[in-house]
């Protein structure tokens, strides 16, 4: 029955989107949810980990990708593979724990054919007298684990796509490969390592809800208002009794003190892959001694000229659709693994600058529990919107979710939409990803 309804949708797709408008069965529809595991999560890049979670051969961690359980390994060769979790043989998922050592090559724990890290069967027990005269032995592909159609690196950051066809990585990500080299230009030796633990959080509506809150601009002072006035209180006070607030407080207290109209004078920047830049950089480059001191060591590694370039760089928010959201000033990135059509996970993890001083990773790691963490005031008001929102649209009170807030405003430059000027609170972000959903949709 699901089958013959994704045939069906598949006919009827182009009735869902509209320019300015979508339908609710886009975000609540089993059968919609099918069709999107394979047309979009298990074709287009999505973002496996960075290589600082493997850093020795052996070194694994497990990743989802759409709905195929896959795991990512460091070779002896130092290469990144990603293989799919399975054993050929009887489907034993190879390896259970999320992350670990394999050693010096995979084992299944059910019957002890074993493959190296590159997923080529090494050995079968009872090969000779088991298989003899059978096809199943080392030349044979499909007894040697199943490879990700396509694997990329860039600056650390490892992306696979289960499809043999596609653009490249680099072509994929377009301008919004500036999320990247902005946070690792940020590290005085160029590149990031990962923090080990990251925060997860399933959250009981369609993954789309998230992705679309992420540049939603308008949100911020309306949904955190009241949490960012309790810290400005907060802030005020201890500034009054001080002389100095701790930047710790304007990490909460942006969320009022930053209005609508100030919004509305970041811009949005959207691509064809339905990549969304939020632009505005956050102001956290205050005058203290550690920003200083961290200034200091950049100069030291790409001179003072270099250092204002990479500073300076004015971006607030980078979406890479359909499962990244990164803030490449704060060393921050939130992975996105749709697990049905009302549960997500999203993986929140934090870098580390290479060479950087150790308090400019304590500010990082301060907005990672302030803002980004589950236990934050901010998190739980965004979830209880992406629950509230989910819940409405299974109703039948309406059928169109509404993109039209400043709609016929954008700019068209080239394959690129920009938002007009004073119009940073725009939903173009949310019409761009679903117009590019669409076409993802609309490909066999």
């Amino acid at each position: 029955m699901l089958q013959e309804r994704v045939a069906d949708l598949s006919r009827r797709l182009s009735e869902y989107v509209e320019p300015d408008r979508v339908r609710r069965e886009v975000y609540t529809d089993p059968a919609i949810f099918e069709l999107e595991m394979r047309r979009i999560h298990e074709r287009v890049w999505i973002y496996c980990g960075h290589e600082t979670q493997v850093p020795k051969a052996g070194d694994y961690y497990a990743v989802q990708i759409g709905r195929q359980p896959m795991v990512m390994v460091r070779g002896a060769d130092g290469k990144v593979n990603v293989l799919y979790n399975r054993c050929p043989h009887r489907g034993n998922m190879m390896v259970g724990d999320r992350h670990g050592s394999s050693g010096e090559f995979f084992r299944c724990s059910y019957h002890a054919w074993t493959f190296h890290h590159d997923g080529r069967l090494r050995s079968i027990p009872m090969m000779e007298s088991g298989y003899a005269g059978t096809p199943y032995g080392k030349d044979n592909p499909d007894c040697s684990m199943k490879r990700a159609a396509r694997v990329e690196n860039y600056r650390g950051f490892v992306f696979a796509s289960l499809s043999a066809e596609g653009p490249s990585l680099a072509d994929f990500l377009g301008e919004a490969i500036v999320a990247f080299d902005d946070m690792c230009d940020r590290a005085p030796q160029g590149e990031v390592e990962i923090v080990p633990n990251c925060f997860r959080v399933i959250q009981k509506s369609n993954w789309k809800i998230f992705l679309e809150n992420q540049l939603d601009a308008l949100h911020p002072s309306v949904t955190h208002q009241s949490t960012g006035r309790a810290a400005h209180e907060v802030e005020k006070d201890i500034e009054k009794k001080s002389g100095h607030a701790p930047l710790s407080y304007h990490m909460l207290s942006a969320f009022a003190t930053v209005t609508i109209d100030k919004w509305d004078n970041f811009q949005t920047l959207n691509y064809p892959h339905g990549h969304c830049i939020l632009t505005g950089y956050m102001g956290l480059r205050p005058k203290d001694p550690d920003t200083l001191a961290y200034e200091k060591t950049l100069v030291d590694a790409y001179g003072q000229k270099r250092m204002e370039e990479i500073l300076g760089v004015n971006i607030h928010h980078v979406l890479i659709y359909p499962g990244l959201s990164v803030q490449s000033p704060l060393q921050q990135l939130r992975a996105v693994r749709p697990l049905g059509v009302d549960r997500t996970l999203t993986e929140i993890w934090h870098f580390r600058l290479k060479g950087a001083p150790e308090p400019i990773y304590r500010r990082s790691l301060a907005y990672y529990n302030l803002v980004n963490s589950p236990a934050t005031l901010v998190n739980a008001d965004d979830l209880e919107n992406f629950w509230k929102c989910h819940q409405g649209l299974s109703s039948e009170g309406g059928d169109w979710v509404s993109f039209a807030r400043h709609f016929g405003r954008d700019l068209q430059r080239g394959e690129m939409v920009e938002t007009a000027a004073n119009c940073g609170t725009s939903e173009a972000p949310m019409r761009n990803q679903m117009k590019a959903w669409a076409r993802y949709m609309a490909a066999q």
